[in-house]
């Protein structure tokens, strides 16, 4: 049974309402960090209004609602993930927080050094240096999110073969998942783990057939966010998109990419066709 009776989420966005939601449902304390006073929280939630970006203030608020978890689902797009949620850590090591979720919430983030996930990576290293317990979740790829990745002729973007398995996951499985486990689960089962989600599993190529068209053999893509998909095109045709991805040695590592799902038995998972309706 889960030791954890409260809660704060940082960042109010597509994962971090449905958690908070979701843990507000299990009857848990639920404060909703935020700079704007305009923003309205789930049912069940209080919503804080604190400068993230200040220590201090945090701290403060954390002591006040003696939170156990602090959950940061921060999007920060290809910006430096370390630098923007360094001052939440910071106050969740000195209110003695029981658990910090870093917002990682995408594909395996250890060995890399550049770009986004360089980002993740360097970021989970300071968390690990001031010694609060974290709890990292690798989910590959929003399900979602898998129309970004077409080119404006509908084709499906792919730089190389397009044949190496990618983990996708939704978001409401992701989120429900958070919510079972620290709901459930003992705290030794939970902190200083990386836990790998899988919803379901293909390839560019086979994500092409699924939605009736073709790939698009393409070098780099170019646009506003050209730069970030190109990078993850890259990191996907290398291996990187898959869960149980091991980027230091450059192969499938020992836990696999769905090893995670048993913490969530009888769970049917949301595949690529029902959260397309394809």
């Amino acid at each position: 049974m889960s030791a954890y009776k409260s809660f704060a989420l940082v960042g109010g966005g597509k994962i971090g309402l449905p958690v908070a939601t979701g843990l507000a449902a299990k009857n848990g304390s639920v404060i909703l960090l935020s700079r704007s006073a305009t923003k309205t929280p789930p049912s069940g939630v209080q919503l804080v209004q604190v400068d993230t970006s200040n220590a201090a203030a945090v701290t403060a608020v954390l002591k006040e609602h003696k939170v156990d978890v602090v959950i940061s689902t921060i999007d920060v797009g290809t910006g430096e993930w370390d630098v923007v949620q360094k001052p939440v850590v910071d106050a969740a090591k000195a209110a003695a927080v029981k658990l910090y979720v870093p917002s990682e919430f995408g594909c395996p983030t250890d060995g890399h050094t550049e770009g986004m996930l360089g980002g993740k990576a360097k970021f989970a290293g300071y968390v690990k240096s001031l010694g609060v317990p974290y709890l990292r979740i690798h989910n590959g790829v929003l399900t979602e999110f898998l129309p970004f990745f077409k080119s404006p002729n509908g084709k499906i973007r792919v730089i190389g073969k397009g044949d190496t398995p990618i983990s996708f996951t939704s978001i409401p499985d992701i989120a429900g998942f958070l919510v079972h486990i620290l709901t459930t689960l003992a705290p030794s089962e939970l902190e200083n783990h990386i836990l790998r989600i899988e919803g379901d599993r293909a390839t560019l190529n086979e994500i092409a057939l699924k939605f009736k068209t073709t790939v698009d053999h393409i070098d780099s893509v170019e646009g506003k966010w050209g730069e970030f998909f190109t990078y993850m095109l890259k990191s996907f045709e290398a291996g990187g998109g898959s869960t149980g991805w091991d980027e230091v040695n450059q192969r499938e590592g020992s836990e696999g990419s769905a090893s995670g799902n048993v913490l969530w038995p009888g769970h049917n998972w949301s595949t690529i066709e029902e959260v397309h309706k394809l």
